[in-house]
């Protein structure tokens, strides 16, 4: 699904599937007539989240919501908070649209698209919380360039939050969850202080964040043997 107002010959490239299987009937008529309502036009070269919504009380934005369980979870649970989606994979767009229409959710906006042409768009200071939840881990060491967290994603996230807001970062794989811890780090040196870990012990990263509803993938992960690991950073 194309982008308004963008140039492609300036569009970075996309790893992994855009699209699955067909959609369900309900799916495909709620893509013709629900999406274009909820869907992020990124025609401004800069966007003020907050008028997406009206009298919200502050900005979410989830990176990769897969098929949106988690991100309809925290719409429902907080009404008063606009909640914005990323998500290039057309199938998993569908499945949060079908949720917005099943729980009546009017506090959620759509990008379906790679997070990083909102990011550099976002007006600074503009979002309380960033969610990254189990993102591609991209395991082999030759694609570890196309993981998510990296010094231009951190950069569009510094500029982004605002002072006191929090990002999270969820992840089984050990390596990913290193490599983010790792990259947090060095662009702390070459920017100044500016995201702290909160964890103060172990249990601090073992344990799910309040009111987590779990996800799919993470099911999958512990099903798998795999040990989920929940970081909490705060902008500075």
């Amino acid at each position: 699904m194309p982008v308004s107002g963008e140039n492609e010959t300036s569009r970075r490239h996309v790893y992994g599937r855009t699209k699955g299987k067909a959609l369900r009937s309900r799916q495909a008529n709620l893509m013709e007539t629900l999406f274009p309502r909820v869907s992020i036009s990124l025609e401004e070269k800069q966007i003020d989240p907050r008028p997406l919504f009206g009298g919200v009380k502050e900005v979410w934005l989830e990176i990769g919501f897969g098929g949106g369980e988690h991100l309809a979870h925290q719409a429902e649970t907080h009404p008063e908070i606009g909640i914005m989606g990323c998500e290039p994979f057309l199938n998993g767009v569908a499945k949060l649209v079908s949720e917005i229409d099943a729980r009546s959710l009017s506090n959620v906006r759509i990008l379906n698209d790679d997070a990083r042409f909102l990011l550099e768009r976002l007006a600074p200071a503009s979002l309380a919380r960033v969610f990254i939840l189990y993102p591609d881990p991209w395991p082999k060491k030759r694609h570890n360039k196309r993981r998510f967290m990296n010094p231009e994603t951190l950069g569009f996230l510094a500029r982004a939050l605002k002072p006191g807001g929090e990002l999270r970062f969820a992840s089984d794989i050990p390596d990913y969850i290193a490599w983010t811890l790792a990259h947090v780090s060095r662009f702390n040196r070459e920017n100044g202080e500016t995201f702290v870990w909160t964890a103060e012990c172990a249990a601090d990263w073992r344990t799910p964040y309040k009111g987590w509803p779990g996800t799919r993938y993470e099911a999958k992960a512990i099903r798998e043997g795999r040990t989920p690991c929940y970081l909490s950073f705060l902008r500075i």
